[in-house]
């Protein structure tokens, strides 16, 4: 959602003229389908990484614009609360020593954004929930001031017509301990920007596209319980990788009553696997209102006509707000339309070589499983998938998750007895150096042998400050402090000690 919004405020008919807009913008977009004509180059990845802005005590700092002007790059960007930055990376290619050299080019970017962010007395925090976030930072003044991010916000409330109640129950911070459960009602859906993740894109054929994304869905459950990174949020002990379900409850545009009625959500998993591209955009069209029905003044068919290709505004505008786990992309370079499978369900951090380590292992992966001569999901339901997503969110690299032939198993097993050679065989199809290629899998390895993930060491850590006498505030600083300072040094998770 990053396109610019000049109105502040929308009609009936703003909301008529999109939906036939969108419509015309869907047509135009089957028609280049059936004409094949779009940018097909060789793999290449992009990035995104979402990040927050601390104070010297680590707690939220209300001041992205005054570090975006003292890191003075463009490749950070400001995000929907005052407390959030994002970096992007242009897209690369993947094959040979890319992986690696985009690791050095993040590591030193972030470290001279960190430096040049420390004279505005902020720090920056590459982490999947700030752990020293709370209900005070979710009010209105938080919102960025880009006026898009809070005209999104009043357009979600007005379709729910009602404050946002935020609901979990947690798993047990330790042996013998009870489940924390959180309760909270919110008048903004700034919650949704304690969220942050770390987005990869693909760019793919049309072809090709829904094997990717049907490979995709089905193992973002592993994605997730691998990389856990968020079990803290509003001082309570939830999910290990509370984000999701967070995100889904901030942003959700139904009462209960729509619930109750089978009305889908806009943080969307899906309910299907699917045969084409035009599967998803049509599905967002159809089952889901505008939120932000900005019109534009270009005819897609006179585009076409032209020999342009056409920057299907709306369909874009309309996709942004359908947050999708594996979201598709239409996007133009020049004149040259290609479609990207954006990954969305993974956390920030913990540190820059593990978010390049589980780049690698879902490049690698999915790239196998859409290959497949018998692809996975004919033989798994979708179901099963989205359990998994589920299952994995709650109680992370320790959960029980289903897998075809194997059935009930733990990721950290599926992981070394499947998955990890099967990246490895997407990998070397890329063409990525084995010195790469075994750099990040050693790292995925260890991390399921050793047992440690983003979340584990952040729920040992805050044990361990609890029952020296810290109480749950203290503890939660003590351990994003202990947290940044082995972010910046760089090491993998696996090996962080307390």
């Amino acid at each position: 959602m990053g396109d610019s919004i000049d109105a502040r405020s929308f009609t009936r008919q703003d909301r008529t003229q999109f939906r036939a807009k969108t419509q015309r913008c869907l047509d135009a977009l089957g028609v280049m389908l059936a004409d094949g004509d779009f940018e097909v180059e060789a793999p290449q990845l992009g990035l995104e990484i979402e990040l927050n802005v601390v104070d010297e005590r680590g707690d939220p700092a209300m001041a992205n614009d005054a570090v975006l002007e003292a890191i003075a790059s463009p490749a950070f960007q400001t995000e929907l609360g005052r407390f959030n930055v994002e970096i992007n990376v242009a897209p690369r290619p993947i094959d040979g020593m890319h992986m690696q050299e985009l690791e050095a080019s993040l590591r030193s970017a972030f470290a001279a954004a960190d430096e040049r962010t420390r004279t505005t007395g902020c720090r920056l925090a590459m982490i999947g929930m700030l752990s020293t976030l709370n209900e005070h930072h979710f009010t209105e003044r938080w919102f960025s001031e880009d006026p898009r991010y809070s005209l999104l916000g009043q357009q979600i409330l007005a379709a729910r017509g009602e404050d946002i109640e935020l609901r979990l129950e947690g798993a047990p911070l330790a042996e013998g301990m009870s489940a924390e459960n959180l309760d909270m009602v919110c008048e903004t859906i700034l919650p949704e920007a304690a969220c942050t993740s770390v987005q990869l894109h693909l760019q793919v054929a049309p072809e090709s596209f829904s094997s990717y994304w049907n490979a995709a869905q089905a193992i973002a459950g592993v994605q997730v319980a691998l990389a856990a990174n968020s079990p803290f949020f509003a001082g309570k002990a939830l999910w290990h990788e509370t984000r999701i379900p967070m995100f889904e409850q901030a942003t959700d545009t139904r009462p209960l009553e729509l619930k109750n009625q089978g009305v889908r959500p806009r943080v969307w998993f899906g309910e299907r696997w699917v045969t084409s591209i035009f599967d998803l955009f049509e599905e967002n069209s159809r089952y889901f209102p505008a939120l932000l029905p900005a019109v534009s003044d270009e005819d897609p068919f006179e585009a076409l006509a032209a020999g342009v290709a056409p920057s299907l505004s709306e369909l874009r505008m309309h996709n942004g707000t359908v947050y999708r786990w594996n979201r598709p992309i239409y996007d133009t370079v020049g004149d040259r339309p290609h479609l990207r499978l954006e990954n969305r369900v993974l956390p920030a951090g913990p540190s820059m070589i593990d978010v390049l380590a589980d780049a690698a292992f879902y490049y690698g992966l999915v790239r196998t499983l859409a290959e497949a001569e018998r692809p996975l999901w004919t033989q798994m339901s979708f179901d099963a998938a989205r359990e998994n997503l589920s299952v994995a969110a709650r109680d992370g690299i320790e959960a029980r998750l289903y897998w075809p032939e194997l059935g009930w198993i733990s990721p950290r097993e599926l992981v070394l007895r499947r998955l990890l050679p099967a990246a490895a065989e997407g990998l070397d199809a890329y063409g990525v150096d084995p010195s790469v290629r075994d750099r990040y899998l050693g790292i995925i390895e260890q991390r399921c042998l050793t047992g440690r993930n983003g979340a584990v060491w952040q729920r040992e850590d805050v044990v361990a400050r609890e029952r020296a006498g810290a109480t749950r505030t203290e503890a939660l600083h003590g351990m994003l402090e202990a947290y940044l300072e082995r972010m910046h040094a760089g090491e993998p998770v696996h090996t962080w000690e307390h």
